[in-house]
């Protein structure tokens, strides 16, 4: 596989959307389906609150605040268990302590695109929050994510400590909502097709082979 020949899928997530955990076992399932389609599978960062402290908001006050009490937020929630059990996800809504603020994450994301270790980092993310219940913005708990993955630990240490592609985040962030992405996931084919929102793996694999039948030129595939 090639970038020129590859399929793009564009992802923009943010890794404390349950949603979006739930939306990367489906576009995996679909991956499955569609073998013989070469696909690149690119990672962008959303904040669903960007308002969060750079040091997170006690869980269930955030939940409180968000969905106008934490009955509201059970309810709400179940439903996400439901479609997570569906997909193998056991989450561990209950262990997590606090709602973060998920710029660090991006920035760690980004990172990981040149040594190709996006979806590990992403996988791992998404496992240490909504599996182990663990505080995101702790600059340690991101360290050691990097090395599980393959990255130079110490050179994400470093960066963490500064402010490093922050403002290259923020902007892709806004972007993001400048052309109209107001809810994650959200799955951008070939440059060409958006499917908003954890589609079904079906839906998504019959948009892949719709994308790539369709296709014209395979440069014109979208690059960041």
């Amino acid at each position: 596989m090639t970038l020129s020949s590859a399929l793009t899928v564009d992802v923009v997530s943010d890794v404390m959307c349950p949603w979006c955990f739930i939306g990367k076992r489906r576009l995996e399932a679909a991956l499955k389906s569609v073998p013989q389609l070469d696909v690149l599978v690119r990672w962008h960062p959303f904040q669903l609150d960007a308002t969060l402290p750079k040091s997170g908001k006690d869980r269930k006050q955030y939940l409180s605040d968000k969905f106008g009490g934490l009955e509201r937020a059970d309810t709400f929630y179940k439903q996400i268990r439901a479609a997570g059990q569906e997909e193998g996800i056991n989450f561990a809504f209950d262990d997590i302590t606090l709602s973060p603020n998920t710029l660090d994450c991006h920035r760690l994301i980004l990172w990981s695109r040149d040594d190709d270790l996006q979806d590990e980092v992403v996988e791992l993310l998404f496992k240490a929050y909504f599996l182990n219940g663990e505080d995101l913005t702790r600059p340690e708990v991101l360290v050691r994510i990097a090395e599980e993955a393959g990255m130079q630990s110490d050179l994400v240490e470093h960066l963490l400590g500064t402010e490093t592609d922050l403002d290259k985040v923020e902007a892709q962030i806004a972007n993001a909502q400048k052309s109209g992405i107001t809810g994650v996931p959200c799955f951008i084919i070939d440059g060409r097709f958006v499917l908003a929102g954890a589609e079904k793996p079906e839906t998504i694999a019959a948009a892949l082979l719709h994308a790539d039948e369709t296709r014209t030129d395979p440069q014109a595939a979208v690059s960041n």
